[in-house]
């Protein structure tokens, strides 16, 4: 079964791969071509803003626990 044919739109699984990918830098062509001619612009936005808040926020909490544990 070949997904990448049909005229579906993308599933949660699908994009949040694609967002992931893209914000690592590695994204495949084929996939870049299944989300341009499958995907909405709107979901693909709200994962990546989810996305970026997540990883901010993760980063602001491990900034937060090496200070504290660094403090005598």
């Amino acid at each position: 079964m070949n997904d990448d044919r049909d005229d579906k739109p993308l599933t949660w699984r699908q994009m949040l791969h694609s967002v992931l990918a893209a914000a690592l830098g590695v994204q495949s062509g084929k996939n870049r071509t299944r989300d341009f001619s499958r995907g909405k612009p709107s979901h693909f936005v709200l994962l990546g803003v989810v996305f970026t808040l997540l990883f901010v926020l993760l980063l602001f909490g491990i900034v937060k626990l090496v200070l504290h544990l660094a403090q005598p």
